[in-house]
């Protein structure tokens, strides 16, 4: 795909987002918003995956470290095929596969059940100890949030990955700026963030994480480094796309009613009609 096909690609992820987390009547659209860009990213150019075949040998994984902000994986997942779309009108509901936070016995694509900040990195840097090993081609991919930087096995997981030279693994702060309680810097501020990275021994790369050229380009950079991890620290904005919710903290863990759906996507589908007028342009 072109980067106009990427983009508008992104801004389905996010239609379906605010549709999922409406149905829901809860859920974190925050974090999952801004991480849209880099994960269309992900599973529309940069990771060999199959919707067919969910488990093919040599495949990429994506591990959603900060798996309150599965509904963007879940999003991207069905945006690709892996399942129907209409499906996720069901997210957080009981008996459903698409739980609150990414589960890896239900829902074909997720290769981790996460949730507990922290411990996704950890396992994909296992994952991608494992492929080392083993001679598979595979890469691993993990997203953190930037709040999450707030938990030592963070940095326990980095210094290991480094030690291994482990660089088929990849790492993306998802670097809005906001958690939960607040902005990062009043709650405990994780910077510098690059270079923490830096100093545990990874390459580091900086970009816009709403910038899907500069997000093809960091991959790329990053599968041409040999011998040591990579993190992407990429700057984005919580809430991206949708003008009430960008930049809010207070969107961080809560679904939109009503009115608030209809408003989300009618600024969504504007977007996309021009991003679909700006293809044929």
């Amino acid at each position: 795909m072109n980067i106009k096909e990427l983009e508008l690609k992104a801004t389905e992820v996010r239609c379906s987002i605010i549709r999922s987390l409406h149905a829901a009547g809860s859920g974190h659209p925050g974090g999952s918003l801004s991480a849209a860009d880099i994960v269309t990213a992900l599973y529309f150019d940069e990771m060999n995956v199959d919707p067919a075949d969910p488990k093919m040998k040599g495949r990429d994984k994506l591990i959603f470290s900060k798996g309150h902000a599965g509904p963007a994986q879940y999003a991207a997942l069905a945006v690709r095929g892996f399942f129907p779309e209409e499906e996720l009108l069901t997210l957080r509901k009981m008996g459903s596969k698409f739980q609150g936070h990414p589960n890896m016995n239900y829902v074909p694509g997720i290769e981790m059940s996460t949730g507990s900040l922290g411990q996704g990195f950890s396992a994909a840097g296992g994952m991608a100890l494992a492929g080392m090993l083993d001679g598979d081609p595979g890469r691993v991919y993990a997203i953190l949030g930037d709040g999450e930087l707030q938990e030592g096995l963070i940095w326990e997981a980095a210094m290991s990955a480094a030690h291994y030279k482990l660089d088929n693994l990849v790492g993306i702060v998802d670097h809005n700026g906001l958690q939960i309680d607040g902005r990062n810097d009043d709650v405990m501020t994780v910077m510098p963030i690059a270079d923490k990275f830096r100093s545990f021994g990874w390459n580091v790369i900086e970009i816009d994480g709403h910038d899907m050229q500069q997000i093809l380009d960091a991959f790329a950079a990053a599968r041409a480094c040999k011998g040591r991890p990579t993190m992407i620290v990429a700057e984005t904005v919580k809430g991206k796309g949708v003008s009430f919710m960008e930049d809010q903290a207070g969107w961080h863990g809560k679904a939109p009613n009503d009115e608030q759906a209809e408003e989300a996507l009618k600024e969504l589908g504007e977007l996309m009609e021009a991003q679909k007028k700006a293809l044929t342009a």
